[in-house]
């Protein structure tokens, strides 16, 4: 049978822009485009659980036609426009316990620097520990309304902690201005509280928390650069998403706001 039969037979999951498309379920087992990083990505997540992760998919195998087959964490999965049951302070502080449970982990196992990790989200800064960069709601798996697992590791980079806190909170909180946010979030979120609560539940320093705003600011750029690279090379599923969400003038109008908000985002986490 092809792999074009084979994938027909499974179950083809939703979400995302990256692989939209690409990803299909069979059973227990997700198979997916694998990344350029995919084997030392799999040694990465197979160390995670021996180090007290188990809240990621574990590499099943890796085929030589440029796909992969990781487990399939059974859960739920918020797609936009994100319902309110996501939206709850609950959720966001299992969230930032989540992030915090998977940097404790990833903090102990050495980030192979032969690797040529992606750099398009990576923290500018770098690090030496291998963060996530794109815990979006696509990507976090729900049972009982709190965060149970974390997926598609394909843009995981060497970084700082607080740049993977600052690239979920412009998912979660969300980094956003008011009219750029009501087109996929429930109204009426408190954007300072909810930055604050992120801040408690992942457990930042002092001196992470005053550097946070400026890295969400940092972060923002390197995402609407992540798209501009995509929209140049022809992507179709960015072109069509940067066109129904509003063009450049929607990035413009998030980069005025979070440049503007900077004291009401330091007050929050400072208080």
């Amino acid at each position: 049978m092809t792999a074009e039969g084979e994938m027909a037979e499974g179950q083809a999951l939703v979400g995302g822009m990256v692989n939209a498309g690409a990803v299909f379920r069979r059973g227990a087992l997700v198979e997916r485009p694998a990344p350029p990083t995919a084997r030392a990505l799999h040694a990465h997540l197979l160390a995670l659980e021996d180090y007290g992760f188990d809240a990621a998919p574990k590499p099943v195998g890796l085929a030589a036609n440029g796909r992969e087959q990781l487990t399939f964490i059974p859960g739920d999965v918020a797609l936009p426009p994100f319902p309110r049951w996501v939206m709850t302070e609950t959720a966001l502080r299992s969230v930032g316990n989540l992030l915090r449970h998977l940097h404790d982990a990833s903090s102990t196992i050495a980030v192979d620097a032969r690797v040529e990790w992606p750099r398009s989200l990576a923290d500018p800064a770098g690090g030496t520990m291998l963060c996530h960069n794109d815990v979006c709601p696509d990507n976090v798996v729900f049972r009982d309304g709190r965060a149970a697992g974390l997926i598609d590791f394909d843009l995981a980079a060497p970084g700082r902690a607080v740049w993977d806190v600052a690239m979920t909170a412009r998912y979660w909180v969300p980094m956003l201005d008011p009219t750029s946010a009501a087109a996929l979030y429930p109204t009426g979120l408190d954007i300072p509280t909810r930055l604050r609560i992120l801040a408690d539940s992942y457990g930042l320093s002092w001196q992470e928390r005053a550097e946070l705003p400026g890295v969400v600011e940092q972060a923002t750029a390197s995402c609407r650069a992540f798209i501009a690279d995509r929209v140049a090379s022809g992507d179709s599923v960015y072109t069509r998403a940067l066109s129904e969400r509003g063009g450049w003038q929607r990035w413009d109008r998030i980069q005025g706001w979070l440049a503007a908000h900077q004291e009401v985002f330091a007050y929050a986490l400072s208080n």
